[in-house]
């Protein structure tokens, strides 16, 4: 027996010698997500931590995803009540992680100090985003502006150039434009909330109804906005993730997108689920996540690396530069002053998220067809 002992002891140091590999840094086999971030970053993410994870720890990781809009995901978050059926909760607002982790359902983020201390505490003026949880129960992962999208040929056929968020208002763009109800879309109530915190509640709505006058589609979910943008069944999208546009020209359409004055900027927050069945693997996730391999392959997708000392770039025709082409040459939002004024005291309340999209039903959704008529 204690020959045994002895010969599984050498079989270990030899297996570390050679591959580097403890068997206490082993992780679980499986890896379950729960994420609003749509299937064209999160599958080629998935894909390349299983590579990963089979190089790292010679596991055959099996990956799955359960893809839910912001809302549904924290709620079934808050449902499983300690008992998630998923491992790490991926995107949305800062103020929804903030929550959960008073709940009590959050657990505190695994991370090598260097890693952590190298992202930011937050980006943007005069109001300050934060990009991680100085607690550690969650850690932005990249960055994401919401903006515009359109058909520079429809566009051209109308006269009329997009710079920033008042251009949606040029009158010729009548019925032209689409867009999310922020009762359904995260980043177009993120975006409602910076046209609100720009101009006050009473003009900030006055200047919503003029968009909705020029809106001829209310789409059930944000992904259908840059979908029917780049078809040309619209000539604009508002509040239109970065990432979902880009997908756009990936699919091979001739779309641009523009990043409106303070328009908001997610970190698309990260977090592992207390109680997560496979607690390794969700924390050896988001330190993938979180390094160069990782930075490196969201920035190929329409994101922006969460790190400073990453950008956004390839080689001539990679999908980094097609990237910086399409947001008219940014390749780090570490670059330059970032506005923000979205506040997440205000606008991450609970209260405030249901003033907001019970004020846009009663006042834009029931009364569209006759503010499109003025």
């Amino acid at each position: 027996m204690k020959r045994v002992a002895v010969l599984t002891a050498m079989a270990a140091v030899v297996l570390f010698c050679l591959t580097g590999v403890g068997f206490s840094q082993t992780i679980e086999n499986e890896f379950y997500l729960i994420t609003p971030v749509s299937k064209d970053v999160h599958d080629p993410v998935l894909k390349a931590f299983a590579v990963y994870a089979k190089k790292k720890w010679n596991v055959d990781l099996k990956t799955s995803a359960m893809p839910q809009g912001t809302p549904v995901a924290y709620g079934q978050i808050i449902e499983w009540k300690g008992k998630p059926r998923a491992d790490v909760f991926w995107g949305g607002e800062g103020t929804l992680f903030d929550n959960l982790a008073k709940e009590g359902l959050l657990d505190r983020i695994q991370l090598p100090d260097k890693l952590w201390n190298e992202i930011p505490a937050e980006i943007g003026k005069p109001i300050g985003l934060p990009l991680k949880d100085p607690k550690r129960f969650w850690v932005g992962t990249m960055l994401e502006p919401y903006g515009i999208i359109y058909q520079p040929k429809l566009l051209k056929r109308l006269g009329v150039e997009i710079k920033d968020w008042e251009d949606l208002l040029n009158p010729k763009l009548k019925g032209q434009i689409a867009q999310c109800t922020p009762d359904r879309s995260s980043s177009s109530h993120a975006s409602y909330e910076v046209i609100l915190a720009t101009n006050g509640w009473e003009k900030g709505w006055d200047w919503l109804r003029k968009l909705a006058a020029n809106t001829g589609i209310f789409t059930a979910r944000s992904r259908d906005v840059p979908n029917v943008v780049s078809k040309g069944e619209f000539a604009v999208g508002f509040a239109v993730p970065s990432y979902m546009a880009f997908a756009e020209v990936l699919n091979g359409y001739d779309v641009k997108f523009v990043y409106p004055r303070n328009a908001y900027v997610t970190p698309e927050p990260m977090a592992a689920l207390k109680g997560a069945p496979h607690p390794k693997a969700a924390h050896a996730f988001i330190e993938f996540m979180l390094s160069e391999e990782g930075q490196k392959l969201v920035s190929s997708m329409g994101v922006y690396p969460v790190t400073p000392k990453y950008k956004v770039q390839g080689p001539p025709g990679s999908n980094q530069e097609k990237a910086v082409a399409f947001t008219s040459g940014i390749r780090s939002f570490f670059d330059f002053p970032v506005g923000n004024v979205y506040n997440d005291d205000i606008a991450g309340a609970k209260k405030r998220i249901e003033e907001v999209n019970s004020f846009f039903r009663k006042e834009i959704a029931e009364k569209h067809k006759d503010i499109i008529k003025k």
